[in-house]
Order: C-alpha cells, then sequence, then structure tokens
C-alpha cells in the first residue's frame, strides 16, 4: 500500500475523470431541480460533495454558447452553495475561495494522473477548514487572505468578459472575481451590448454577491486620435429594469450602430489576417522549420466567437495553430542536440529559445502591426465613429438621466485631458486615472499630472488648477515638434481665462477616480484582474504582500517554467479610508424577556459582549492621489517570465521531491505519524522520571488516554449526545485528524509539566509540591499549561477566541485539579496506603491534566455543540425561507382555494399536473426531502428544530406540517429520485426516504402538536 494520497483522494479523482469523460453530463445531475436542494440534505446520498463542485466547475469552463446560459446560472448557484458549505473552520469563505481554485485546477489538469492526486490531496486538506493549512495554501495558490467578515474594498474598473475579447464566460468571469476576493466589478463592452449577455452578468454577480457596474465603451474623435468614453447606465431597480431599458427604441438605434462599428473593426482585423498570410506565414514557417498552413478567416471568426474579433484574438489564434507544430519542432530538436556538435547546439538552444519567446505579445508586437493594413477600412465609416467627444455626450446623456461616463486615459495626454473635459462640462464623471494594462505597456507616464488635475478639480483648488495648466502650456510651447502646437495653445489659454467655469464643473459632485485591469485573459504577459486597498486586508495578507513572488502551483512546475514567475504591483496611489464600527444591540432568545441583555448591560465591562460589532471602511475616492506610501495593489501579478514552456531539459525539476512530500501523506500515515511524534516525548517523560513502573511504563499511555477518550467523549455529545440520530454510529461523530493533533501537542506537554515545571521548577528550585503548597503546585501547572495551549493554537492560526478559551480553561481547572488531589487523598488514606504524598506527588501532573481535559471536555464540547446547533439553524433557515416562499407563490398560483385548501391540495395531489403550480410542488417535494435529512442526519438537527418549533406560529406550524404531507406520495417522489431528480446514483437517496419518511412524518405530528 503505498504511503501517498488517500483512497479518497483517487476515488475523487475517479469520479471527476469519469464526469469529465462522460458523453452525457446530463448524467450527474443536471436537472433544473439540482440546484434547489440544499449542500447538506439528502443530495449529499446521491453524489459527492466533490463530485458536485466538479459538475458545477465543468460547466462554467466550458459552456460558453448563449443558449446555455441557464445551464451556467444554475451550475452558477449550486456552486455558491456547495462551496459555503464545503469547509469547516474558523475561515470557511478563504477555505471556499481555494477550494474553488483547486477544484479547477484539478478539472483543468485532466489527462495528468499526478498533477491531479496533488489538486485532490490539497482539496479534502483544504476541506478541513485548519487555519494554518488554508494559509499555507492560499500563498500555494497565488490568493490572498481575505477578511472572513467580507469587508474589504477590493475592485477592477475594467474586465472583459468573452463578449468583448475576453476568454471567460460571464458566469465563469464572476466566478474568477470572487476567487480572487473582489466585491466591486465594472465589467467593459465595446460598441453594443446584448441582452443576453447583461442578464447572465447580473445575474451571476447576484448570485456571487458582488457589486457590478456594466460599462458600453464608445469611440469618439478628437483632434487627430480615438478616445474611449465608457457609458455606465444605472438606477434601475433590477436585472428586468435594465434589459427593458435596453429594449427603448434610442437605445436600441444606438446599440445597432454599435454592431455596426464593430463590424468595421471586424473588417481591419481580418486584414490583419490576410496581411500575416501574405508577408509573415512564409518567413515565420522558414524560420522556425516548421509549415504553418494559411490561416482561415472563417475559422477564425469560429474561434473568435461570440467575441469582438480583434488583435488579441488573430494573436492568439496564431499562437494556437503554432503550438502543436513547434512541439513537435521542440521533440526533433531535443533528439538532435544529444548529438549534436557544439556549434550546432548553440543553433539549436537558439531555435528553441525563439520558439519558446514566441507567445501573443510578441505575435502582436511583430506580426499584426496596424501599418501592415493602411487601406483596411471600409470605404464607409459608420456615423457613430465620427462624433466629437461632445456629440457622443449629448447622445448618451440623452437616453437615460441615471448613468456614469468615465474617460479612459490610455493614449492621452494631460492636454487631451483638460480639454475633454472642459468640451465635456461636467458629463464625463470618471477617469479611469490608472490601467494595470497600461502599466505593463509602459504607458504611464503622464497619470501623476493628470492626477494632480483630477485633485485640484475634486478639491475646488483654482491655485491649483491654474498652476497645472500653466504648466501645460510652458510644456507646449518649449516641446520642438508639438503637432497643432497653436491651435492648442489657443485652447488651453480660453480654458485659463475661463478657470473659475471649469472649476466649477465639479463643484457640486466628484470627478472620481476609476482604477482598473483591462483583464482579458488573452495574455500571460499581463496583469490577472482585481486590486485592493492593502490596509482593508488581514494581517495574512499583508504578510503574503510582502513575499511579493506569485508561485500558484509551484509543484507542477519544471525547468521549462521556472518558479517565481509571477510578481504582484503596487499601484502608486493612496485612497484615504477610515476604520468605521458600529455596535448593533444583540436580540435576547426567545422567551428571556431581554433579561440576559439588561444583565450583561449593567455589569462592568461586559456591556459590549451584548452588541454585535460590525466593522466597514468610509471611503474617500474623490481624494485618491499618487504617494510614496502607496495603499493600492494588484491581486494577482504579471508574469515575468512570458513562454510556452520550450527547452531542452525535458525532466521535471521536482517531480520526485513533491511526490516524496510529506504534505502528500495518506491520512492514516499522516495521524499515526503525528500519534508517534507526540508520544515518543511523552513515554521519555515518564519513562526517565519515575522508578514507579506503572507511571514509569504506562503513564504515556494513561496521558493519551486522558487526551484520547475526552476527544471522543466531546465529539459524541457535542455531535447529538445518547439521543442522536439512529442512523448514524458514534464514530461517525469523530474526526480521528482532530485527535491526532490533540495526541501529538499533548505530548510535548508532558516533558514541560511533568518535567520542568512540577519537578524542576516547583519541587527542587521552590520546594512546592503536594505535601508543601498543594494549592500554588496545580495554580502554576494550570498556569503553564495554559500558556503551552495558547502557543500551539496561536501556530495552528486557531481563532483567538480559541486561543483565550484554552487559556482559560487550565485557569478554571485549578480548583478542580485541588479537589481532586484532596478527594485521591482522602480515598488512598482511608484504604491506609502509606506515603500518600509522594504518591500525590508522581501523579500531580496526571491529575492536573485530568482536571484541564475535564474542563475543556465541558467547554469544548458545549463549542462543538454551539457550532452544531449554528450551522443546524442556518440550514433550516435556508431552507424553511424556500419552502414558505414557495407556499405563497403557489398560495398565489391557486386563488380560487382557501388558504387552508391549497394545503390539502398538496397532501391530496389534487393540483392540475399541467399548471405552473405543479412545478413548485416539486420545490416542496425537494424542501420537505431536506427537512427529513436535517432530522435523520445532521448533527443537532433534531435539537434545531426542536428550538425553531418554539419560534414559529401557528400559521407557520400548520403550513410547515401541511407542506410535509407531500412525502406520504411514495409513488410520485420515487420517481422523481428515478429519474434523476438528485443524480443517477438515487438508489441510497430513495432507500432512505422510503424507510424514514413515515417515522418523520409521525415525528412532526408529535412535535407540533405539543403547546
Amino acid at each position: 500500500m503505498s504511503l501517498l494520497f488517500d483512497k479518497r483522494d483517487r476515488d475523487l479523482l475517479e469520479i471527476v475523470n469519469g464526469f469529465l469523460s462522460t458523453t452525457t453530463p446530463d448524467a450527474i445531475g443536471r436537472k433544473n431541480l439540482f440546484p434547489w436542494f440544499h449542500p447538506h440534505g439528502i443530495k449529499e446520498l446521491a453524489e459527492s460533495h466533490g463530485l458536485r463542485i466538479a459538475y458545477a466547475v465543468v460547466h462554467l469552463l466550458r459552456s460558453l454558447k448563449t443558449g446555455m446560459i441557464e445551464d451556467r446560472l444554475n451550475a452558477l448557484r449550486s456552486l455558491r452553495d456547495e462551496i459555503l458549505n464545503a469547509s469547516a473552520g474558523s475561515m470557511p469563505k478563504n477555505a471556499a475561495r481555494l477550494l474553488l481554485s483547486i477544484m479547477k485546477e484539478l478539472v483543468r489538469a485532466h489527462g495528468n494522473e499526478a498533477v491531479q492526486l496533488r489538486r485532490a490531496h490539497d482539496f479534502r486538506r483544504v476541506a478541513g477548514g485548519k487555519p494554518r493549512i488554508v494559509r499555507k495554501m492560499l500563498e500555494h495558490y497565488g490568493l490572498l487572505e481575505m477578511p472572513e467578515e467580507w469587508n474589504q474594498l477590493t475592485f477592477d474598473d475594467h474586465v472583459h468578459d468573452i463578449h468583448t475579447k475576453g476568454r471567460k464566460s460571464a458566469s465563469h468571469l464572476i466566478m474568477d472575481a470572487w476567487i480572487k476576493g473582489i466585491r466591486r466589478l465594472r465589467v467593459i463592452y465595446y460598441h453594443y451590448i446584448d441582452p443576453p449577455s447583461a442578464a447572465e452578468l447580473m445575474e451571476a454577480a447576484r448570485i456571487m454577491g458582488i457589486q457590478l457596474r456594466i460599462g458600453i465603451e464608445f469611440p469618439a474623435r478628437f483632434r487627430d486620435k480615438t478616445i474611449q468614453l465608457i457609458w455606465v447606465p444605472r438606477g434601475f431597480a433590477d436585472t428586468q429594469a435594465f434589459l427593458c431599458f435596453l429594449t427603448e427604441a434610442p437605445v436600441r438605434r444606438l446599440m445597432d450602430q454599435g454592431r455596426k462599428v464593430s463590424r468595421y473593426k471586424e473588417q481591419q482585423v481580418l486584414c490583419l489576417l490576410d496581411a500575416f498570410n501574405r508577408k509573415h506565414r512564409p518567413t515565420l514557417s522558414t524560420d522556425l522549420g516548421i509549415d504553418l498552413p494559411a490561416l482561415d478567416r472563417d475559422e477564425f471568426l469560429a474561434f473568435a466567437h461570440p467575441g469582438q474579433p480583434s488583435k488579441a484574438h488573430l494573436a492568439l489564434y496564431i499562437h494556437t495553430m503554432l503550438m502543436p507544430l513547434m512541439e513537435k519542432k521542440v521533440t526533433i530538436l531535443r533528439e538532435a542536440f544529444k548529438t549534436a556538435k557544439p556549434e550546432r547546439q548553440a543553433v539549436i538552444r537558439n531555435q528553441v529559445e525563439r520558439m519558446n519567446a514566441l507567445d501573443t505579445k510578441v505575435i502582436v508586437d511583430l506580426y499584426l502591426k496596424a501599418s501592415e493594413c493602411p487601406d483596411a477600412a471600409p470605404a464607409e465609416v459608420p456615423e457613430l465613429l465620427g462624433l466629437s467627444p461632445r456629440q457622443l455626450l449629448d447622445r448618451l446623456t440623452s437616453l437615460h438621466t441615471g448613468y456614469r461616463i468615465t474617460l479612459n486615459l490610455t493614449d492621452l495626454l494631460p492636454e487631451d485631458v483638460v480639454e475633454v473635459l472642459y468640451e465635456g462640462e461636467g458629463l464625463i464623471t470618471r477617469l479611469e486615472i490608472f490601467n494595470l494594462k497600461d502599466l505593463a505597456n509602459g504607458k504611464t507616464e503622464h497619470v501623476e499630472e493628470i492626477s494632480r488635475l483630477q485633485l485640484a478639480l475634486n478639491e475646488s483648488n483654482t491655485i491649483n488648477l491654474k498652476r497645472i495648466l500653466r504648466g501645460i502650456i510652458s510644456r507646449i510651447n518649449n516641446a520642438p515638434s508639438f503637432s497643432g502646437k497653436a491651435d492648442r495653445i489657443e485652447k488651453l489659454g480660453i480654458i485659463l481665462h475661463d478657470i473659475e467655469a471649469f472649476s466649477a464643473m465639479y463643484h457640486s459632485f466628484h470627478l472620481q477616480p476609476r482604477i482598473g485591469s483591462d483583464y482579458t485573459g488573452l495574455s500571460p504577459s499581463k496583469y490577472d484582474m482585481g486590486l485592493a486597498i492593502l490596509d482593508t486586508l488581514p494581517s495574512g495578507a499583508h504578510q503574503a504582500f510582502k513575499k511579493r513572488p506569485i508561485y500558484g502551483a509551484a509543484s507542477d512546475r519544471d525547468h521549462c517554467h521556472p518558479p517565481g514567475g509571477n510578481q504582484r504591483g503596487i499601484v502608486p496611489f493612496r485612497i484615504p479610508i477610515y476604520k468605521r464600527i458600529t455596535y448593533i444591540p444583540r436580540e435576547s432568545p426567545k422567551g428571556s424577556k431581554g433579561l440576559f441583555r439588561r444583565l450583561i448591560g449593567t455589569l462592568p465591562g461586559l456591556n459590549l459582549f451584548g452588541q454585535l460589532r460590525q466593522v466597514d471602511w468610509l471611503l474617500q475616492s474623490h481624494l485618491t492621489h499618487m504617494d510614496d506610501a502607496p495603499n493600492v495593489i494588484s491581486l494577482s501579478g504579471m508574469a515575468e517570465l512570458a513562454g510556452n514552456g520550450f527547452c531542452l531539459e525535458t525532466e521535471k525539476a521536482d517531480q520526485k521531491a513533491s511526490q516524496a512530500s510529506f504534505f502528500y501523506l495518506n491520512s492514516t500515515a499522516t495521524n499515526l505519524l503525528k500519534i508517534i511524534v507526540g508520544f515518543i516525548p511523552a513515554f521519555l517523560s515518564f519513562y526517565l522520571t519515575n522508578q514507579w513502573w506503572v507511571l514509569a511504563y504506562l503513564g504515556a499511555f494513561i496521558w493519551f488516554g486522558i487526551t484520547g477518550f475526552r476527544n471522543i467523549v466531546q465529539s459524541i455529545l457535542g455531535g447529538g449526545g445518547f439521543r442522536r440520530s439512529p442512523l448514524l454510529e458514534w464514530n461517525e461523530y469523530i474526526s480521528w485528524e482532530r485527535i491526532s493533533d490533540s495526541l501529538l501537542f499533548t505530548g510535548f506537554s508532558v516533558p514541560l509539566l511533568d518535567v520542568l515545571v512540577k519537578t524542576m521548577l516547583l519541587d527542587r528550585m521552590m520546594g512546592i509540591n503536594t505535601q508543601t503548597n498543594p494549592m500554588a503546585l496545580y495554580t502554576a501547572m494550570a498556569v503553564a499549561n495554559g500558556i503551552y495551549l495558547s502557543s500551539h493554537n496561536l501556530f495552528r492560526g486557531l481563532p483567538k477566541a480559541a486561543v483565550y478559551g484554552n487559556f482559560f480553561r487550565s485557569v478554571l481547572s485549578i480548583p478542580i485539579a485541588i479537589a481532586l488531589n484532596a478527594f485521591i487523598g482522602m480515598l488512598l488514606g482511608g484504604f491506609g496506603v502509606v506515603g500518600v504524598q509522594d504518591i500525590l506527588q508522581k501523579w500531580a501532573a496526571v491529575i492536573s491534566k485530568g482536571a484541564s481535559d475535564f474542563v475543556a471536555g465541558i467547554i469544548e464540547g458545549t463549542a462543538d455543540r454551539f457550532a452544531n446547533l449554528q450551522t443546524r439553524f442556518q440550514d433550516y433557515a435556508v431552507t424553511l425561507s424556500q419552502l414558505f416562499a414557495t407556499y405563497g407563490r403557489l398560495e398565489a398560483l391557486q386563488p380560487e382555494l382557501k388558504v387552508w385548501e391549497v394545503l390539502d391540495a398538496i397532501g391530496n395531489n389534487h393540483i392540475d399536473p399541467n399548471s405552473d403550480a405543479k412545478d413548485l410542488e416539486k420545490l416542496i417535494v425537494i424542501g420537505s426531502l431536506d427537512l427529513l435529512y436535517f432530522w435523520m442526519y445532521q448533527p443537532r438537527g433534531r435539537t434545531a428544530l426542536k428550538y425553531i418549533a418554539r419560534t414559529l406560529s401557528e400559521e407557520e406550524k400548520r403550513i410547515f406540517t401541511g407542506c410535509l404531507a407531500i412525502l406520504k406520495r411514495e409513488r410520485e417522489i420515487s420517481q422523481m429520485f428515478i429519474d434523476g431528480v438528485v443524480g443517477m446514483n438515487f438508489s441510497k437517496g430513495l432507500s432512505f426516504y422510503l424507510q424514514c419518511a413515515p417515522g418523520y412524518l409521525r415525528a412532526m405530528d408529535r412535535l407540533f402538536d405539543q403547546r
């Protein structure tokens, strides 16, 4: 048996690869009702958690056709629910981001079993929720830690999806933004937007809780160049309102004109394709020693679909055509290199390096220059391309009262910005002050001057504004060559004399800055999407950022892909922010009449325990400025070493090392190793310091037995106690990994407590023992144990509450240890044992340990119970909310029935099978099955529902029991299982339903009949 990887790793890999290879994706729960099942509900019996996540990820990665929009959104809904409920521990959101990223990598590595196994193992370890593991894997996968309160200021004001020049569908883009921790996103479209694209984007953002803005970029002619204005319509109640806006006649006319511009641009790109075929393809084929076929126009357009064809698409298409030919050539050159002479080896190495460097950026720079097609444009120029900035602004602002318009600063000089803003008379409300794509392309030299201009306008500082304008005029006047110098100086002079009016344009509102990445995903030599204000991120993110390099999945790199290839960027801007803390009074538990809240409100120092503390940030974005101490960073990096992965070395640089890594040992071996490592110091401490054979040989076993027994009892009591579900065995509540961790660290506490503290420090140096001062003895040992527990809790990355709790648990154990010491002494004395104090002194560390674990069992068992109850409360809240909402819709669809007659119609199957109400009935079945599963399977499911039953009104109780009556329809529900409502592996779920539903319904009748 291999010590590397678990059977569960291989099982996950097998089912995911089986799904990836299937030609019938409907076989894995691809039903429209599937997203309505709760992640902790009955579908756990049908498909594994990892497979459900993999299914959703695959659909988002592969489904790009317009007709699959609803499939993608359903997959995203399922993914959100699955991933947010996938991890235990104190970092659920960060773990969820990681699990999603790992599953993407696992799916993409299809065909490479070694990489997939590592991904599967990473996935399971992160799902355990240990903070130390989560933080380590965040760094490994190039993600920054985000606060679990999800209050970080993270954004990207310029990204693209597949409908322009991006490579990701709207749902995929939103998923990736959430993985990176982005909370605000602005997606840019060129010239027009189709309603289905807008609908998917807005719904996907709503599902993932991302604040979304949709911008449409239009060109305008300004002097001798084309500038870009981004129009963002605002003020819509919901997605449907925005879609209705797009159907209005003036908007439709604008979108139709935008489509003409897109077709016009497409012809320019096709001309570049023809020029490449004619001029560069033969030369490139000869230089590289390959036979690149001529590029086909139709194939290229199909490749770019549904995006708007661009140079970026064309470069990627050429690169895609080149890659298999270059790979074949490199293989031949590797063989030739082995026997070639040194001179020939140098030629071969140079040729391989050239092929390795030939990425999309190089293709654009060398072979797709606009000068290749001076006559590329059709004779008829679209009307929209001939508008001046002011004409375009008037056109856009006439369409909707709510809007924002952003001036894209790419290729603009400060004097251009001044003139466009002045002519716009305040209609331009945003400046895209910084763009990561421009940073990568070296186009940021004028940003500082434009930033000062923006700040002067926002502060209404006429003096600074005048200084800036005079500086611009002076620079133009002194320039040796400047096109249209006289006309430009004249225009700027007019603005200078009208400076008060210019300043007043932004007196009532601010000219806000926007910072974006211009992310498309097509080029590896550009920054990925996402920016953040570093001050709003947790300390773990600060430490990771200081390291700067992003290794990603470093264990999969080889000589051809050297590590350290990415570097996070610092954006040279500071955005002033202020932390804002809000205290919200907690509601008293139902029935307590506020006694608890009034009690803690009157006790000094405890008033804050009755309040919920919320932290957010007050953003002063209008005061954004360039600074020597910036606080804006990129969430991802830019590749420093772009390339295709070609080299003459073929072996993996670290494949053997990664396979032999301790990190990938299977769980059994890892747990045994932890126990052994902890047992050795414990055994040696007892063996070397005790003469009595019981403690010398059995002391470590007794010590470990106390810890292990406490963990087992704690897990059982926390999970449900002795009245747990009859479907679950006692050991199903136990985490053996948790026990092994506890045994590892408790082993090192033996030399600390028994040898160092009890014997050397207290007894030999201070003369304190069970005979002289038992209170001081057990107090000192408890404090030492508390410090040790808190220290290793900090080392393991546990939350501060656990750190403090474990320290004070030891303090609380002091009176118990003293009482236990007295009781044992009295018991031994009663039996006439000689040398009682010597025996107690020998057992003092064990007594202190037993007392500490007794308190820990109570505290941590209660904490486990509370955590399980909180999870069940959340599960029930979501499912009951869905159930009551569905019932309300069903009532609205049955106006001819009285209120309670609807319940009878549900229970007796009297609803028209062809009506929409029949679909709502199925949703009630789903909710009822999940409630059944919670009650029978989930820890503390019964306890939670009993609490909830006390809070329901009589009407809610009647609706609840009336909806559950639908579970009596065995034949109909059985057919739903057979049809694959939870997937094709329905046998366990069906058997569970048939076995448990009758007893569950009787239990519910008893529960809700109680008064």
